[in-house]
């Protein structure tokens, strides 16, 4: 007879154990953009390989070619059908509509939503709210069959765009509803030097994440600075 004490539980999976992630290839929705632009430079740079979507094939392909680090260019469903995870960094006022006609290509791919819905006023930045509740959320929304996740959203594009800089001393709050997922995410930022990635709940919580870039943009302007984020006692 077995009792409670033969069974032994496993052990708690380590949150720092993370997946090979070097031979995935990485496509950036938006790459034309600069914080598309700056988050392919990096994961380019640490290795990965890099495709740039746009809506226009030359476009995106004149500046995979000014970056270089052998990242290709090709119009958004081709980057999004060669990609293994794709990134979506496009303007929040085409964000549903790109995806919505992407949604053959991006049929079982990892999505990884880094998009910020805002308003600007005289006041400034201020945070809005999408009908699903977050970007991350309506994505998951139109891409029922791709594993959607939420992650990247509070990095400066200046700073990931300087190539005199060699770390990004930050952490990327990761989103998502499957460990398995969050995990190739974290991961992925992992390869970028000086970036942490941290996992940061379900994708119900995407709305707070994208809302406290409003927030950095103030502490921006106010201190003259490029803030990102750190997680302390983690």
């Amino acid at each position: 007879m077995t009792t409670s004490e033969d069974v032994k539980k496993a052990p708690a999976k380590d949150p720092w154990d993370l997946p090979d992630v070097s031979g995935l290839v990485v496509g950036v929705l938006g790459g034309t953009g600069d914080q598309g632009r700056g988050l392919a430079y990096r994961l380019a740079k640490a290795g990965q390989r890099v495709i740039i979507g746009s809506r226009a094939a030359e476009r995106a392909r004149t500046a995979a070619d000014e970056l270089g680090l052998g990242i290709e260019g090709a119009d958004n469903a081709e980057c999004a059908r060669r990609s293994d995870i794709v990134i979506v960094a496009v303007p929040w006022e085409g964000h549903g509509k790109t995806l919505e006609g992407l949604r053959e290509e991006l049929a079982g791919k990892l999505v990884v939503d880094c998009v910020n819905p805002l308003g600007f006023d005289k006041q400034g930045a201020y945070a809005l709210k999408p009908e699903e509740g977050s970007a991350a959320q309506q994505a998951a929304a139109l891409l029922p069959e791709s594993r959607v996740t939420a992650a990247f959203h509070h990095l400066s594009a200046v700073l990931l765009s300087d190539p005199e800089i060699a770390e990004i001393d930050t952490d990327v709050m990761v989103l998502g509803d499957k460990r398995a997922d969050t995990d190739i995410v974290q991961a992925l930022a992992a390869r970028i030097p000086g970036m942490r990635g941290v996992f940061a709940g379900r994708l119900r919580n995407a709305h707070q994440v994208e809302s406290l870039v409003a927030n950095l943009i103030s502490v921006n302007r106010r201190y003259k600075a490029h803030a990102g984020l750190r997680v302390t006692d983690v």
